[in-house]
This record gives C-alpha cells, sequence and structure tokens, in this order.
C-alpha cells in the first residue's frame, strides 16, 4: 500500500524475456501464481512465504513480515485464486457471470476484517498494520468484487493473442486495450503483421492478421527475475 512503483508484475516468457504485464487492479495479479484444471502445473504458492513474497510483488508493496500467514490461510488463498480463475475467464469468454459456488467462495474470503490501510502525517499512504493471510485474502477478494460490480465489469478480458491467457481489466479511456503486454503479444502480433504484409504478393488484396504469440510466461515480482510466477 505504500509501494510507488509502476503498478503490475514483471512476467518472464519462457525463453527468459522480460515484460511488464498489469492487469489493472489487486486481485487479477493473484492469478499468475497458478490456478485451476490445466494452469496447476504452474502453481508457486506452496509454502505461506510464497504468499508473503507475492504480497510484497503485487501492487500492494507489503514490507517483509507485514503478513502472517499459516498452511490453512494459504490454502484458502489459493481457493479464492483459483474461483477468481473461473469468474474471471467466465466474463472474458462471454460465458455469462460464473459457478456460483465461486462467488461463495469469495463472498466467504471478503467477510473477514480487510488489510487495514494507514496514512503518514505528510499525507502520504504508510505502511499497513501487520495482519495475517485472512486479512490479505480480504482485500483482494474485496477488490474482487468491487470490479465484478463496478463500472469496468464489462471490461474484463483476455489477451488477445492466440495462445496466452493472461486476463486483465481494460481501465483506459478509448476501452480498446487489446493485449497483456504490449511489449510482449502486442509487439509479436505487429511483427508478424508486418511480415505478413512484406511477404504478400504486389497488388494481393488487404488481409488481416490475427494472430499474435502466445504470453507464456512465469510470474515474478516488479523488479524480481525469480520466485512466483506461472507460464500461462
Amino acid at each position: 500500500m505504500t509501494d510507488e512503483r509502476t503498478p503490475g508484475l514483471v512476467l518472464h516468457s519462457p525463453g527468459g524475456t522480460r515484460f511488464h504485464f498489469d492487469p489493472g487492479t489487486l486481485c487479477l495479479e493473484l492469478l499468475p501464481t497458478g490456478g485451476p484444471g490445466p494452469y496447476t502445473r504452474y502453481e508457486v504458492l506452496h509454502r505461506p512465504d510464497d504468499l508473503a513474497d507475492w504480497a510484497g510483488r503485487c501492487r500492494l508493496g507489503l514490507p517483509s513480515g507485514t503478513v502472517r500467514i499459516t498452511d490453512e490461510q494459504l490454502a484458502a488463498v489459493r481457493a479464492l485464486r483459483d474461483a477468481l480463475w473461473r469468474l474471471t475467464a467466465a466474463r472474458a469468454n462471454g460465458d455469462g457471470p460464473g459457478d456460483p459456488d465461486d462467488y461463495e467462495v469469495v463472498n466467504r474470503a471478503a467477510a473477514h476484517a480487510p488489510l487495514a490501510p494507514r496514512i503518514s502525517p505528510d499525507g502520504t499512504a504508510a505502511d499497513p498494520l501487520p495482519g495475517d493471510g485472512d486479512q490479505l485474502a480480504s482485500t483482494v477478494a474485496r477488490d474482487a468484487i468491487a470490479l465484478f460490480t463496478g463500472p469496468y465489469a464489462d471490461r474484463v478480458r483476455e489477451c488477445g493473442a492466440d495462445n496466452c491467457s493472461l486476463l486483465f481489466v481494460d481501465t483506459s479511456r478509448p476501452g480498446r486495450r487489446r493485449w497483456c503486454s504490449m511489449e510482449r503479444c502486442g509487439n509479436r502480433h505487429k511483427v508478424r503483421a508486418l511480415r505478413a504484409r512484406r511477404d504478400r504478393p504486389e497488388g494481393a488484396g488487404a488481409s488481416v492478421e490475427s494472430g499474435g504469440t502466445g504470453a507464456s510466461v512465469r510470474s515474478a515480482g516488479s523488479g524480481s527475475g525469480s520466485g512466483s510466477g506461472s507460464d500461462q
């Protein structure tokens, strides 16, 4: 809450390329740490310390030692993340609002007290009061509720690249965000489109390049080259 970095995470492609990914809100920053179904192979929240590490690298920017996390609380956060994956993907793909059971997981997490923000005498954000894993989960869950019920609920999207499943909320004024990151999928789409135009026989009709390459990523917190993340 006191972090003044550019919001978002630094992710790594399978080839080791680093790129900045800002999903637009806190709850969506939790998703690249793993997930349900095919995303279980990308799980990085194995121990409570892994979750505490993520809390320091996400847009909360919590100092080390701020959050005490038990094994049970870690399991609850992973269940919350998996529910958010399903709910967010359903909205992004036009599959309806999602499973009621997943909303119950979100509501149960949000019922706990959230992390308590503080303000410094100079008017800037101060480090939050120490909390626990339930409070961290509540903070994420409440952010998700604000997203799903707020003005950007219909702007939850999946990256437009063929092989990238990163999810984000488009908070831009024109509302035309298409890519998880212009550094990664957006730039590679431009390169593919340029090559298609260059290779097109002279006089041939224009065609539309729809693809983009998948953003297979491993999440690492902003400013960190290793740690929590997934190849998605």
